[in-house]
């Protein structure tokens, strides 16, 4: 009886770890599939960002080429900064290789493989990095963001605003010099319609492919190219304001 008792009560601690044992494996299979989905993205991410990009403060006044490779460096990938870059982007004097980490944060870092500055996808092939002191900086696809450099180039000059009857109410000059955050200065010519002259935009830019007209208050204008050559106030009306290259 008391052989039977000491199997008995043997069986009885066995079972909670044979259970523990069970529910760790289970456990560990459930999570299988999500650190593998985890790792899929993270090198497909990391594939993606294969290629030239451009590397600028956030009004792209200061700009460097950096080629990123699929080849393995100390701590992380190899990658390539164009001649010029430490002056333009003195913190990149630091950056040696570059990496993924987690799902989504492309890092370019130092010798240690420390983060240099650290970007995470705001929109389709843009990317935004900080650095405490010094601000926003962005990361973009090479050819688009020189195509988007040409873009502006082509917006600076004269500008007039007219109304659908061809009749011309306001001036425009458009300039390539900051005006804060992504913004460039803009300047109304004089005698302007009253419309005009009370939204008095003072700073401009291009978004997503539309032309953005900023007042000091914030208040934005937006217009979209046409067919024509000409960028037409969004959303349209019967009697738009469209604007015309003098």
């Amino acid at each position: 009886m008391r052989l039977q008792a000491r199997h008995g009560l043997t069986g009885f601690r066995v079972w909670p770890l044979c259970c523990a044992i069970v529910l760790s494996v289970a456990v560990s299979h459930a999570m299988m599939p999500a650190q593998m989905a985890l790792a899929q993205s993270s090198r497909s991410l990391a594939a993606d960002m294969v290629g030239q990009w451009e590397l600028s403060t956030a009004e792209r006044s200061k700009t460097c080429a950096v080629t990123l490779k699929a080849d393995p460096a100390s701590q992380g990938l190899k990658l390539e900064l164009e001649k010029g870059c430490a002056e333009a982007l003195p913190f990149t004097r630091d950056i040696t290789s570059w990496s993924v980490k987690g799902l989504d944060i492309v890092r370019l870092q130092d010798a240690k493989g420390q983060p240099v500055i650290d970007f995470t996808e705001v929109e389709s092939g843009i990317f935004e990095g900080l650095r405490t002191g010094e601000g926003v900086y962005i990361l973009q696809d090479l050819v688009s963001a020189r195509s988007l450099a040409r873009s502006m180039d082509q917006m600076i000059g004269d500008w007039a605003m007219v109304r659908s009857n061809n009749r011309v109410i306001c001036g425009l000059t458009l300039t390539n010099t900051e005006a804060g955050p992504d913004n460039f200065a803009a300047f109304l010519k004089p005698r302007c319609d009253p419309l005009v002259a009370t939204f008095a935009p003072n700073a401009w830019r291009l978004d997503r492919g539309e032309l953005v007209l900023q007042s000091a208050s914030g208040e934005t204008w937006r217009f979209q190219a046409d067919d024509n050559a000409q960028w037409r106030r969004v959303p349209d009306s019967p009697d738009p304001f469209i604007m015309i290259r003098q």
